[in-house]
């Protein structure tokens, strides 16, 4: 028999105020989750994802109300509980973990004071028992010496650690429910992977209930039970995760799972996706809610409102036409289409790199007057690389392996400490002022967050034109620049209708196009891309990375391609580096570093990808501990010390040579490259 829900929802509805009407933002949303199991909660932002995850701990914001339905925690209905009688539940039987756990912590008080005093307040612990209790929840989180960290602020935790903290902090008083809202959106693959093993082991342990708000499937494929698909506020599917992966029904969910990126080493091909952009909460269609972009919309979509139906093996779907795709009668493209490409990536290079170096904060006079020893930052170490033309250069590592310093290096934004670079065949000088307006032009830079990258005060046309007139090889008249800025909007699939909107009229993916659209201004032949889908949706990365890789066809630029997902890399780039601690450890070709023999820390990586397939059976690398700090690199191989392969002494004390793989493909390490294979061959082929 199974156990009463502890968190249920009954055909619930909220409304926001905007201005003086209110807006609907979720219609008749019904799911329960049970003790034991971790329910995932699926959807684009503006979905309602976050508004019911915290509608269910009746915290809401100050312009929402519940129009409908019902609440059920444990039995109880708390639809209409007042804030006291809710405050006794928070923190007590109810725990939230937030997507920022920087923003969640008190940068004035130490870890341990902060976990203390939540068992202090809801279990009624005195001091030293409370500090015990906070010593023992970071233990259990797999914090290493966690009788340090308690005393530790928030600010000298790495952010692995500090999401560690505020599950250590959500689980201290033995919650019946958990809301998870986007808890591993910001981490790296590998720190993400220990994250995902960490809840499901400690809801086991604590019997608790958990809802994990996430828009990445794959997560929802490894950690989760049972699965809810959110589209503008109401209900598109729901049921057994296995269930709903192995057979979808609703058009939805099946687009969702076809735009994911997936290697397709040696063939040219784009992503299926998902036409048009979520509608905001008052341009929702009255009838079917995804009927605007639907590839199986008839005309009864437009009409009538589907009804939320149950299915023969027990799940829910809201579509009119769900039979005909289960008895596959209704049917449409969900595989990415080879295409051919108009020019193969060239021998020649457009960038190369030779030995360059960057360190940070080296001793200063005060230190030489003081006498003080003050060792520098090594972010970039001796890095060289290549890239062709009409290529992408995919560059990996977790944070702090720097990535983002090379790429700054590369552009100008910080100046190199050594090395030699050079684009088109030109030296490139390490200082920007020192760059020719040429060079400025051929080597342009796309940033992770497009609003830090967009005036606000400007439109789009503006912003356009501006780059387009300081970096045009000839002097343009107005007529000339308002046709480019019309050619660059039609390059991304925007009309030309968006050059009079303003930053803020415009959604994520329109602004990260846009951003594309004006790195693309001058025709450029280097673009630098810094992990510019990471905080997009799936449906929008589809359309971005398809975006990119028909840019570099036509426009024939080439790309370094700088992201901690190793499946966006492997769909767009030829070649990969895979960095850890300011060296390259790995280079070789997409196929060649997927399918090994692999460095035992790009093995790990590849490992720790979260698989949007329940079924899959994968050999799971988990790496103890976190990255050194780039200021006392580890003697030796700097990976010695989270390397789950490591061989004895020498690994610890002697620099691994640079062992050639075959065919360009090298791997810094002690370990012999047929040894490796062998080792690694149980892991089969990785890429399937």
């Amino acid at each position: 028999m199974q156990m009463n829900a502890v968190i249920e929802a009954v055909n619930l509805s909220i409304e926001y105020k905007l201005g003086s009407e209110w807006v609907n933002a979720l219609r008749d949303v019904s799911l329960a989750i049970h003790p034991l199991e971790i329910h995932g909660l699926v959807g684009e932002s503006g979905s309602g994802k976050s508004t019911l995850a915290l509608a269910l701990m009746r915290y809401m914001a100050s312009n929402a109300r519940i129009s409908g339905g019902r609440i059920l925690f444990e039995g109880e209905d708390i639809t209409a509980a007042t804030p006291d009688a809710m405050r006794a539940l928070w923190g007590s039987k109810m725990a939230l973990v937030p997507q920022d756990p920087l923003a969640a912590l008190n940068p004035s008080y130490t870890v341990g004071e902060q976990i203390a005093e939540i068992t202090r307040q809801h279990a009624g612990l005195n001091r030293r028992e409370s500090l015990a209790r906070a010593v023992e929840m970071l233990r259990r989180v797999k914090i290493a010496d966690p009788e340090t960290v308690v005393k530790r602020y928030p600010h000298q935790l790495s952010g692995g650690m500090q999401q560690r903290a505020v599950i250590a902090m959500a689980l201290s008083t033995q919650p019946h429910l958990l809301v998870l809202d986007e808890p591993t959106t910001a981490l790296d693959v590998t720190t993400e992977a220990v994250i995902l093993d960490l809840v499901r082991e400690l809801v086991q342990e604590e019997g608790a209930a958990a809802l994990w708000v996430t828009h990445d499937l794959g997560v929802v494929a490894q950690v989760c039970e049972r699965m809810t698909v959110l589209y503008g506020g109401e209900v598109m599917s729901s049921g057994d995760v296995r269930r709903v992966f192995t057979r979808q029904l609703h058009p939805y969910t099946i687009s969702l799972l076809a735009s994911l990126p997936r290697a397709t080493p040696g063939v040219e091909t784009r992503l299926p996706t998902i036409e048009g952009v979520a509608p905001s909460l008052v341009e929702r269609p009255p009838a079917c809610v995804f009927s605007d972009r639907c590839p199986a919309a008839v005309q009864l979509c437009r009409d009538v409102k589907p009804p939320l139906e149950r299915t023969g093996d027990g799940r829910l779907v809201r579509c009119h036409r769900w039979h005909e795709i289960e008895n596959g009668s209704l049917r449409w493209q969900t595989q990415p289409q080879e295409v051919a490409t108009s020019a193969p990536p060239h021998d020649n290079l457009v960038l190369q790199g030779d030995d360059v170096y960057k360190f940070f904060g080296e001793a200063g006079p005060l230190d030489r007057l003081l006498r003080r020893e003050r060792k520098p930052v090594r972010a970039v170490d001796g890095v060289s690389l290549s890239i062709r033309e009409r290529s992408t250069l995919g560059l990996v590592g977790e944070s702090g392996s720097g990535k983002t310093t090379l790429a700054r290096l590369i552009v100008g934004l910080e100046t190199a400490d050594d090395g030699a670079l050079q684009l088109l065949d030109v030296p490139l000088s390490r200082r920007l002022e020192q760059r020719s307006i040429e060079q400025m032009r051929n080597l342009q830079m796309v940033f992770q967050n497009p609003n830090d990258a967009l005036n606000p005060f400007m439109t789009i046309g503006e912003a356009l034109a501006r780059t387009i007139r300081r970096l045009s090889a000839e002097r343009l008249d107005e007529a000339a620049v308002n046709a480019r800025v019309s050619a660059l909007l039609q390059a991304v699939r925007l009309t030309e209708e968006y050059a009079y909107r303003y930053p803020t009229e415009l959604s994520g993916g329109e602004k990260q196009r846009i951003a594309i659209a004006r790195a693309f201004a001058a025709n450029p032949a280097l673009v630098v891309a810094d992990e510019p889908t990471s905080s997009l949706d799936v449906s929008v990365q589809s359309v971005i990375l398809n975006l990119l890789k028909d840019l570099r066809a036509q426009q024939g630029a080439s790309y370094l391609f700088i992201s901690h997902d190793l499946k966006v890399i492997a769909y767009l780039a030829d070649w990969i580096l895979v960095m850890y601690l300011g060296e390259v450890i790995e280079e070789g070709s997409v196929e060649q570093v997927y399918n090994g023999p692999s460095h035992p820390y790009t093995e790990a990586l590849i490992s720790a990808i979260p698989e949007p397939d329940p079924k899959a059976s994968r050999k799971h690398i988990r790496l103890e501990g976190d990255v050194p700090s780039a200021r006392n690199i580890p003697t030796g191989c700097r990976f010695h010390t989270r390397c789950p392969r490591k061989i004895g002494a020498i690994c610890e004390t002697d620099a691994p040579p640079w062992r050639d793989a075959g065919d360009g493909h090298f791997i810094r390490c002690h370990i012999p490259v047929e040894e490796l294979r062998e080792l690694q061959q149980s892991a089969g082929e990785l890429l399937s």
